[in-house]
């Protein structure tokens, strides 16, 4: 021990981890020494961003948590967790796995899946579901291509061999993107209300295990790496990139819900960021006790790890779990059954002390409760200015804007617009059926749909953001993203329950950029409250940004993606948004606006970036939320499907090309064509409904006043507006379905 403590670290190694002066001298005023190196090395990935929330944790306080199904709320556990009825829990989760993937896309997507499937499996629910939410560059340039391909990839490949289906998600091009991609993956779990497995460690002289695969040097320094900028430097960085194994985290996964149905297990969590330092701080520190852990006992795949290494390394498919003194060998047995590592090498201890041996020495004595967000992690307040392209964004006015010469010319090239056009090239290259869960395959859906066995209702979800909304109006984009979430779980036949949000910007100390992420929180936290969608916790991930040569620097927008679950109380009532047959009448629910802001089309074809977000109103979401359930429970609709990117006309092409049908409409005289069928104002859903169900229709319709129009009636597959030829729907398919594969085979 005295040798250890003898070996002390540096400012400049501090300064080198990651750690600010401030820092390190905090950190020798709570060790009452000089800290050595190994013990610098756990504070600097601990107090670093990705684990502390350093920078947001004050803001994220200010989210609602309560909710009428809340079992577990944000911040208690490895994720969320609501009651879905009937005896059962749904635990959800959405993280960010950006910079690793923006130097090792293959990797650094599936080993994001990875981790957050473990998220799910280490509370004993079973993950039946996963979602994405994937940011890129121009899909013009190559570097894009070269990115998408590989983190498409990377999630195919885990997902399908882990074997949960992909249900849903979003893509979006921009190329404030180019530099760092965003990936952000989402898992869902059922477990039985009352068997969750908590993340806590307690009972002193209860062992400590850890279990799943052995421990090598990738992703060491993993969470720092996640805490800083991108730059030319960034692929020197490429041992930060774990490496994943599927079949390996199958094989976790069973053992551990094997596991669960014992009483021999106290706490458990999942091995992600920061490694044996994270699991062994947050359980301590959760449970108010300390723990003896023996590095040498650690299996590993490498033979000279140092114990910092040991430490902070990320490898994947690892879990630590507190067991019952005395039951240690039926844990031995049931992950020897499964071929795993199972090793015991600590117990849990008095007070809150954490030691770490190597070979009997003494490397490293930290307090737990030091390093932990809620303990002795520092909490900073950040200054925030308003940035000037705000105030030039709201200077823009539609009359700036030349309406099209060529509707039909300009609808087909909305079609093409990558960011409209079917993802179809990606999620081919997902197993949406692995499993038996997927209900959206039985007609398509606005939020993905899954089944619960044995249970009468079903699970509605969805992840949402205009990121474009978002930086146009941070406030009003990050409400209008959970609204939209909460429109299609609505749309699909739901009741909207709670959120994960993983909230992706750039530099916290740019005043600009924190500006950003107060306004997000603000209309995350409007919407939410008053969609009774609490905040399950999920994930923060700044310095998405990248370094210039010069030194300058370009955030992402800013992009608070929202992953919401539903609940469908009736599985024989989810409602599909495809036409269903020619003569049935299309109507609009809500009320189109002269609004062109932050469009798709505005960007695309007017090169026009800057706009105020477009027109939302959360009264008037909450009474269309309103209407549209009972329209699906009353059954006298037959498709729903919301009005967001590209317009009504790209809503009207979506619904009509699952059965090849086309659509015969007016446009309202009183707004601009272009905004009719381009402009993206919120709170619209377009219905519809067969002569036989008319009648009962419209006698709902009479008990609201939400405003609503009769566009027109289904086609056999011609596309009209105005008495105008747009073409045919199969037409529309050609250029839609195969926009993007065109383009990344360079055609």
């Amino acid at each position: 021990m005295e040798s250890a403590i003898k070996d002390v670290a540096t400012l400049e190694q501090a300064k080198d981890l990651g750690l600010m002066e401030s820092e390190f001298k905090q950190i020798c005023e709570i060790m009452g020494r000089t800290p050595n190196f190994t013990e610098t090395a756990i504070y600097s990935v601990m107090w670093s961003e990705h684990c502390s929330y350093k920078n947001s944790i004050l803001w994220l306080k200010k989210l609602p948590k309560d909710g009428p199904h809340m079992l577990v709320k944000a911040g208690e556990e490895n994720a969320g967790l609501v009651d879905i009825g009937e005896g059962l829990a749904c635990a959800f989760k959405i993280e960010s796995h950006n910079h690793p993937s923006a130097i090792e896309p293959y990797q650094g997507a599936a080993t994001g899946v990875g981790g957050i499937n473990r998220d799910i499996f280490t509370m004993g629910a079973r993950p039946i579901a996963q979602l994405n939410s994937l940011r890129f560059g121009k899909l013009s340039e190559d570097r894009t291509k070269w990115l998408l391909k590989g983190v498409v990839k990377g999630i195919g490949d885990y997902g399908n061999a882990f074997g949960i289906p992909v249900v849903g998600g979003e893509v979006f091009f921009n190329e404030c993107y180019s530099a760092n991609p965003l990936v952000n993956a989402m898992s869902v779990g059922i477990m039985e209300v009352g068997t969750m497995i908590s993340a806590r460690a307690s009972g002193v002289g209860n062992p400590v295990f850890i279990v799943g695969s052995a421990t090598g040097k990738d992703g060491i320094q993993g969470a720092s790496f996640a805490s800083k900028d991108m730059s030319e430097e960034s692929v020197k960085d490429l041992p930060a990139v774990q490496v994943g194994d599927p079949f390996q985290e199958k094989l976790l996964l069973e053992a551990t819900l094997e596991l669960a149905k014992t009483d021999a297990v106290i706490g458990m969590q999942d091995m992600g960021a920061a490694g044996i330092t994270c699991s062994t701080s947050e359980m301590s520190a959760a449970g108010g006790v300390g723990m003896e852990i023996h590095l040498d006992k650690v299996p590993m795949r490498q033979d000279d790890m140092k114990p910092f290494e040991i430490l902070l390394s990320e490898s994947q498919e690892r879990m630590l779990i507190v067991v019952k003194k005395g039951r240690e060998d039926e844990v031995l047995r049931i992950f020897d059954k499964w071929d795993l590592n199972a090793a015991h090498i600590g117990e849990v201890t008095e007070g809150d002390r954490l030691r770490y041996y190597m070979h009997g020495e003494l490397v490293a004595d930290v307090s737990a409760h030091s390093l932990v967000l809620g303990g002795g992690a520092p909490v900073y307040e950040r200054e925030f200015n308003e940035p000037a392209y705000y105030a030039e964004a709201q200077k823009f006015s539609i009359e700036q804007v030349q309406e099209p010469d060529d509707y039909v010319m300009t609808a087909r090239e909305m079609l093409g617009n990558p960011n409209i056009a079917s993802k179809k090239w990606i999620w081919e290259q997902y197993d949406s059926m692995v499993g038996t869960a997927n209900m959206s395959t039985n007609g398509p859906t606005d939020a993905g749909v899954v089944r619960i066995k044995g249970a009468s209702q079903a699970l509605a979800l969805t992840v949402d953001c205009n990121a474009r909304y978002v930086n146009n109006d941070p406030e009003q984009g990050a409400a209008i993203a959970v609204a939209e979430a909460a429109r299609n779980i609505v749309c699909t036949g739901g009741q909207p329950s709670a959120i994960t949000n993983c909230l992706n910007f750039g530099n916290p100390y740019s005043p600009e950029v924190y500006w950003q992420f107060v306004g997000a929180i603000k209309g995350m936290s409007k919407s939410c409250e008053r969609l009774k969608t609490p905040v399950t916790g999920g994930n923060v991930s700044f310095y998405n940004q990248s370094v210039a040569p010069d030194g300058s620097t370009r955030p992402v927008f800013p992009t608070p993606t929202i992953g919401m679950v539903g609940i469908i109380p009736d599985k024989n009532k989810i409602m599909t948004l495809d036409f269903k047959q020619k003569g049935d009448l299309i109507f609009l629910l809500g009320a189109s606006k002269n609004d062109l802001g932050s469009s798709e089309y505005l960007a695309s074809m007017h090169g026009i970036e800057l706009s105020p977000a477009p027109y939302f109103n959360l009264d008037e979401e909450v009474k269309l939320h309103e209407l549209v359930g009972k329209l699906i429970t009353d059954q006298v609709i037959n498709a729903a499907h919301d009005v967001a990117d590209g317009g009504l006309f790209v809503t009207l092409v979506e619904m009509g090309l699952p059965n090849g049908l086309g659509f015969d409409i007016l446009s309202d005289s009183e707004i601009r064509l272009d905004a009719f069928l381009f402009g993206e104002a919120q709170s619209r859903v377009v219905v519809a409904v067969s002569s036989d169900q008319e009648d009962a229709f419209l006698k709902v319709l009479s008990t609201t006043n939400v405003p609503n129009l009769m566009l027109g009636h289904v086609t056999k597959g011609k596309m009209v507006i105005d008495d105008n030829h747009y073409g045919f729907m199969d037409e529309a398919r050609e250029i839609y379905d195969h926009a993007i594969a065109r383009e990344m085979q360079g055609r």
